[in-house]
Protein backbone atom coordinates (compact mmCIF):
# COMPACT_ATOMS: atom_id res chain seq x y z
CA UNK A 1 0.00 0.00 0.00
CA UNK A 2 1.59 3.48 -0.91
CA UNK A 3 1.68 6.33 1.41
CA UNK A 4 -1.21 8.23 0.18
CA UNK A 5 -3.17 5.16 0.51
CA UNK A 6 -2.29 4.74 3.84
CA UNK A 7 -3.06 8.20 4.79
CA UNK A 8 -6.65 7.80 2.98
CA UNK A 9 -7.31 4.66 4.94
CA UNK A 10 -6.05 6.75 8.33
CA UNK A 11 -8.52 9.38 7.79
CA UNK A 12 -11.52 7.55 6.73
CA UNK A 13 -14.34 6.60 9.57
CA UNK A 14 -17.48 4.30 9.28
CA UNK A 15 -20.16 5.19 11.28
CA UNK A 16 -22.91 3.40 12.16
CA UNK A 17 -26.19 5.58 12.18
CA UNK A 18 -28.22 3.37 14.77
CA UNK A 19 -30.85 0.91 14.91
CA UNK A 20 -33.38 2.44 12.37
CA UNK A 21 -29.90 1.90 9.76
CA UNK A 22 -29.06 -1.64 7.95
CA UNK A 23 -25.72 -0.42 6.78
CA UNK A 24 -22.78 1.86 7.91
CA UNK A 25 -22.11 5.29 6.71
CA UNK A 26 -19.10 6.24 4.77
CA UNK A 27 -17.15 9.11 6.22
CA UNK A 28 -14.78 11.19 4.00
CA UNK A 29 -14.25 14.19 5.20
CA UNK A 30 -11.25 13.47 7.41
CA UNK A 31 -9.72 13.29 3.24
CA UNK A 32 -10.50 16.96 2.93
CA UNK A 33 -8.94 18.00 6.48
CA UNK A 34 -5.77 16.36 5.88
CA UNK A 35 -3.70 18.86 3.68
CA UNK A 36 -0.97 16.25 2.84
CA UNK A 37 -4.35 14.07 0.96
CA UNK A 38 -5.39 17.41 -1.10
CA UNK A 39 -1.74 18.45 -1.55
CA UNK A 40 -1.42 14.23 -3.43
CA UNK A 41 -5.24 13.41 -4.00
CA UNK A 42 -5.40 14.91 -7.46
CA UNK A 43 -1.91 14.27 -8.91
CA UNK A 44 -2.70 10.58 -8.01
CA UNK A 45 -6.00 10.63 -9.28
CA UNK A 46 -4.83 12.37 -12.68
CA UNK A 47 -1.59 9.93 -13.26
CA UNK A 48 -4.38 7.08 -13.63
CA UNK A 49 -5.64 8.43 -16.82
CA UNK A 50 -2.92 10.99 -18.27
CA UNK A 51 -2.24 8.58 -20.77
CA UNK A 52 -6.05 8.95 -22.08
CA UNK A 53 -5.47 12.98 -22.73
CA UNK A 54 -8.23 13.75 -21.65
CA UNK A 55 -8.89 17.96 -22.30
CA UNK A 56 -11.71 17.96 -19.16
CA UNK A 57 -12.40 16.38 -15.78
CA UNK A 58 -16.43 16.30 -15.14
CA UNK A 59 -16.89 15.44 -11.59
CA UNK A 60 -21.07 15.77 -9.72
CA UNK A 61 -21.61 17.92 -7.38
CA UNK A 62 -20.60 17.77 -3.97
CA UNK A 63 -17.65 16.09 -3.37
CA UNK A 64 -17.06 16.04 -7.07
CA UNK A 65 -16.27 20.14 -6.31
CA UNK A 66 -12.99 19.49 -4.53
CA UNK A 67 -11.52 16.22 -5.94
CA UNK A 68 -12.56 17.57 -9.52
CA UNK A 69 -10.86 20.71 -10.03
CA UNK A 70 -7.60 18.61 -7.94
CA UNK A 71 -7.72 16.50 -10.83
CA UNK A 72 -8.10 18.66 -13.60
CA UNK A 73 -4.79 20.94 -12.24
CA UNK A 74 -3.00 17.95 -12.16
CA UNK A 75 -4.04 17.00 -15.84
CA UNK A 76 -3.96 20.93 -17.06
CA UNK A 77 -7.33 20.29 -18.37
CA UNK A 78 -10.72 21.80 -17.66
CA UNK A 79 -12.90 21.17 -15.08
CA UNK A 80 -16.86 21.10 -15.57
CA UNK A 81 -19.04 20.22 -12.56
CA UNK A 82 -22.04 18.10 -12.91
CA UNK A 83 -24.83 19.49 -10.64
CA UNK A 84 -27.43 17.86 -9.04
CA UNK A 85 -31.22 19.62 -10.07
CA UNK A 86 -32.02 22.32 -7.02
CA UNK A 87 -35.17 24.00 -7.52
CA UNK A 88 -34.11 26.76 -5.20
CA UNK A 89 -31.20 27.16 -7.64
CA UNK A 90 -31.66 26.81 -11.52
CA UNK A 91 -28.95 27.09 -14.06
CA UNK A 92 -30.14 30.08 -16.30
CA UNK A 93 -28.93 29.34 -19.17
CA UNK A 94 -28.82 26.30 -20.88
CA UNK A 95 -28.20 22.88 -19.45
CA UNK A 96 -28.31 19.26 -20.42
CA UNK A 97 -29.81 16.74 -18.16
CA UNK A 98 -30.10 13.14 -17.64
CA UNK A 99 -31.20 11.18 -14.62
CA UNK A 100 -29.46 8.48 -12.77
CA UNK A 101 -30.60 4.82 -12.50
CA UNK A 102 -31.10 4.37 -8.73
CA UNK A 103 -27.71 4.08 -6.99
CA UNK A 104 -26.78 2.09 -4.06
CA UNK A 105 -29.74 3.80 -1.44
CA UNK A 106 -32.10 3.69 -3.96
CA UNK A 107 -32.46 7.40 -5.10
CA UNK A 108 -31.92 8.85 -8.33
CA UNK A 109 -30.79 12.07 -9.16
CA UNK A 110 -30.62 14.71 -11.80
CA UNK A 111 -27.72 15.73 -13.11
CA UNK A 112 -26.53 18.54 -15.42
CA UNK A 113 -23.91 20.73 -17.46
CA UNK A 114 -23.68 23.89 -19.36
CA UNK A 115 -23.89 23.38 -22.59
CA UNK A 116 -21.49 25.61 -23.49
CA UNK A 117 -18.90 23.87 -21.30
CA UNK A 118 -18.92 21.06 -22.97
CA UNK A 119 -18.80 19.46 -27.08
CA UNK A 120 -17.41 17.24 -29.31
CA UNK A 121 -13.80 17.95 -28.81
CA UNK A 122 -13.17 16.99 -25.42
CA UNK A 123 -11.65 13.87 -23.92
CA UNK A 124 -13.75 13.71 -21.07
CA UNK A 125 -12.59 11.81 -17.22
CA UNK A 126 -14.76 11.62 -15.05
CA UNK A 127 -13.89 11.85 -11.42
CA UNK A 128 -15.83 10.56 -8.23
CA UNK A 129 -14.91 9.82 -4.38
CA UNK A 130 -16.39 6.77 -4.28
CA UNK A 131 -18.47 3.95 -6.91
CA UNK A 132 -20.54 1.62 -5.87
CA UNK A 133 -23.03 0.84 -8.66
CA UNK A 134 -21.70 3.30 -10.85
CA UNK A 135 -25.09 5.01 -10.89
CA UNK A 136 -23.45 8.64 -11.12
CA UNK A 137 -20.57 8.20 -13.17
CA UNK A 138 -23.05 6.57 -16.21
CA UNK A 139 -25.08 9.44 -16.15
CA UNK A 140 -21.99 11.71 -16.68
CA UNK A 141 -21.38 9.62 -19.67
CA UNK A 142 -24.52 9.57 -20.79
CA UNK A 143 -24.25 13.93 -20.33
CA UNK A 144 -20.97 13.76 -22.62
CA UNK A 145 -22.25 11.76 -25.10
CA UNK A 146 -25.23 14.30 -25.32
CA UNK A 147 -23.02 16.90 -25.97
CA UNK A 148 -20.78 15.02 -28.40
CA UNK A 149 -17.45 14.68 -26.02
CA UNK A 150 -15.34 11.52 -26.16
CA UNK A 151 -15.43 10.14 -21.99
CA UNK A 152 -12.10 8.12 -21.93
CA UNK A 153 -12.47 6.74 -18.51
CA UNK A 154 -13.23 6.87 -14.77
CA UNK A 155 -10.73 7.92 -12.30
CA UNK A 156 -12.34 7.32 -8.29
CA UNK A 157 -10.42 7.46 -4.91
CA UNK A 158 -12.54 4.04 -3.58
CA UNK A 159 -14.08 1.31 -6.47
CA UNK A 160 -16.24 -0.60 -4.51
CA UNK A 161 -18.41 -2.00 -7.28
CA UNK A 162 -18.62 -5.08 -9.73
CA UNK A 163 -16.09 -5.83 -12.14
CA UNK A 164 -18.33 -5.18 -14.93
CA UNK A 165 -18.82 -1.63 -13.55
CA UNK A 166 -15.32 -1.25 -13.63
CA UNK A 167 -14.68 -2.74 -17.38
CA UNK A 168 -17.99 -0.89 -18.42
CA UNK A 169 -16.70 2.09 -17.04
CA UNK A 170 -12.85 1.97 -17.44
CA UNK A 171 -12.84 3.08 -13.57
CA UNK A 172 -9.35 3.38 -12.43
CA UNK A 173 -9.28 3.55 -8.21
CA UNK A 174 -6.40 4.60 -5.52
CA UNK A 175 -8.37 2.06 -3.28
CA UNK A 176 -10.89 -0.96 -3.50
CA UNK A 177 -13.98 -0.56 -1.00
CA UNK A 178 -12.67 -3.87 1.31
CA UNK A 179 -9.37 -1.62 2.16
CA UNK A 180 -11.73 0.53 4.38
Amino acid sequence: MTDLQQLLVAAFRWHDPGPASEHLVSDVSGWWREPTVLARIGPALADLVSADEPTVVMAPQVTGMIIGPLVATALRAGFVPAYKEDPLRAIAEATTWTTTAPDHRGRTLRLGVRDRHLGPRDRVVLVDDWVTTGAQLRAMSRLAAARRATVVGSAVIVADCSPTVVDELRVRSLLRGTEL
